[in-house]
């Protein structure tokens, strides 16, 4: 794990070769959701609108997670740039520390206050609130797995090791897989659970990852040699963890509960477009998560180099980053719209109303996906460097036009198509004027020039 050195050696390759792994690991994670929303589709729509809602909560979660996630990635991809070891591994604990508190504290609030948490909505369907209400029980009493997991995944990419969170990943989502059409469905020994099938099934995947983490990061990584859990944290240390985290947490999780609030919005139309939302969003990901594993590639590349002081190579990397991610969203536009109809179909097979505006949501997404993915990978850019304000200050601003532009457009003859342009319009300008932003940066560089 600590051989993986991005400051040396052909950039495009050892991008490529960073990249793929971290890519597969985002595709795993994805898929996770993916199989729920495929068995809960041949249930009810009710099922999926349900848990699309309770799912808004670990996705404010991963905004909570994403502190010692982030300040893991960097510090310790910049820490081994300047060859601190001794740094790294005081990153390493320091965030693992305070992710174990984070999850025990948010899952003690979901779990006590989850019939409120799920009231907020006003779904107005008894079946759907209860089903929404069950799945967040369940998930919340797994969630320190869901938490752990993603940040022992940025301390190896933030090492250069992408490929073995990557090989831990894929067995929970096998794990997943196996036990959704079991326990959702009740095949073999398993009863007929439903919604709470799906939810088990997941925390039962998420458990297995982190034993296998555990017993890697315990056999085989000096980067965890050695390490007192309950030792006093050094407040330096913490102060440049939520220095480097902290921005990207408020992003998301300002981001999540403009979700939260469209979602309400969209409530107004019924249970049927949340799922729809729920499902195209999943959909939707296939995107997202690329250029998200992408991003986190050019993030360890750039802290490396940027530790390393080589700014030559963090402009080049950028540049042959953004390219690569490019080719991706256009892929996905192309994929989104003109394969809307067979894609949303496998979700929600035969619901004709929920099918008929799965078709209309991802036509009109479709259309941002170039945008969104240069976006997230210059979002990694940033991060690299440390400064980590710029893409969350651009996320906020467009992500909070959201809910205006959502009230005046669903308004108008659009109706709830409107929602769907709002969300649309907005990533688009977000990656516009991020990349535009991250040029400026490099142009004041130590060189002065990008090449």
């Amino acid at each position: 794990m600590e051989k993986n050195r991005l400051t040396e050696g052909n950039i495009s390759s050892t991008l490529v070769r960073l990249a793929i792994p971290i890519m597969a690991t985002s595709f795993v994670q994805m898929a996770y959701n993916m199989m729920d929303m495929i068995w809960l589709g041949r249930v009810s729509t009710n099922a999926v609108a349900a848990a699309g809602t309770a799912g808004f909560f670990t996705w404010f979660g991963s905004a909570l997670f994403m502190i010692p996630k982030i300040g893991a990635e960097v510090g310790v991809a910049q820490s081994l740039g300047k060859e601190d070891t001794d740094g790294a591994k005081k990153f390493v604990l320091y965030t693992i520390q305070l992710d174990l508190i984070i999850a025990i504290l948010y899952s003690i609030l979901l779990i006590i206050f989850r019939h409120k948490i799920i009231g907020f909505f006003d779904l107005g369907d008894m079946e759907v609130i209860e089903m929404a209400t069950d799945y967040l029980l369940i998930i919340s009493l797994g969630l320190i797995f869901y938490f752990l997991n993603p940040v022992f995944t940025g301390i190896f990419n933030g090492s250069g090791n992408s490929s073995t969170p990557f090989k831990i990943n894929v067995i929970g989502l096998v794990i997943n897989m196996v036990l959704d059409p079991l326990m959702i469905m009740g095949i073999g020994p398993f009863p007929k659970m439903g919604i709470k099938g799906a939810a088990l099934a997941t925390v039962i995947a998420q458990f297995v990852v982190t034993m296998v983490f555990l017993i890697i990061v315990k056999n085989k990584s000096k980067l965890f040699k050695g390490l007192k859990i309950f030792q006093k944290p050094d407040k330096d240390y913490l102060r440049t963890i939520f220095k480097l985290g902290l921005p990207a947490s408020v992003q998301t999780a300002i981001f999540a509960s403009i979700a939260m609030v469209i979602a309400k919005i969209i409530a107004q139309w019924g249970a049927t477009p949340i799922a729809v939302q729920k499902v195209g969003s999943q959909i939707e990901s296939i995107s997202w998560m690329t250029a998200g594993g992408f991003s986190t590639a050019i993030s360890a590349f750039v802290g490396q180099n940027y530790g390393a002081g080589k700014w030559d190579r963090i402009k080049e990397g950028y540049k042959k980053g953004l390219l690569i991610v490019g080719s991706i969203g256009i892929f996905a536009t192309c994929l989104l719209i003109f394969g809307a109809r067979p894609i949303f179909k496998l979700f929600i097979p035969k619901d004709k109303e929920a099918l008929q505006m799965g078709i209309t949501y991802l036509r009109i997404l479709g259309i941002s996906q170039f945008f969104m993915t240069i976006e997230i990978a210059t979002q990694g850019a940033f991060n690299g460097i440390g400064r980590t304000i710029p893409p969350s200050f651009v996320g906020i601003l467009f992500n909070g036009l959201r809910i205006p532009a959502s009230l005046i457009l669903s308004s108008t003859s659009l109706g709830l198509n409107g929602i769907w342009w709002s969300i649309s319009i907005s990533s688009v300008f977000k990656g516009i004027v991020l990349v535009f932003w991250y040029i400026v940066v490099l142009k004041k560089s130590p060189d002065g020039n990008i090449r």
